[in-house]
C-alpha cells in the first residue's frame, strides 16, 4: 500500500478494497496488520455475519 493511507479514498476505490477483502478473507489470526483499515472493517463484518446460529436470540 502507498504511504499516506490516512488520505481520503474515493467510493468507487472504497467498493474495491471491500471486493478483495471478501474474495480473500483469512481468519482474524491470519491478517496482515499492514492492510488497509477499510480490509479490516470488511473482514470484521464477514465475521460477524458468520457467527453460529445459536448466538442469535430466536423468537
Amino acid at each position: 500500500m502507498q504511504s499516506g493511507q490516512a488520505n481520503e479514498i474515493d467510493f468507487i476505490e472504497e467498493l474495491k478494497l471491500r471486493r478483495w477483502a471478501r474474495e480473500n478473507y483469512v481468519p482474524h489470526t491470519q491478517r496482515n496488520e499492514t492492510w488497509h483499515p477499510i480490509i479490516h472493517d470488511e473482514m470484521g463484518r464477514k465475521d460477524h455475519e458468520h457467527r453460529p446460529e445459536s448466538r442469535r436470540a430466536t423468537p
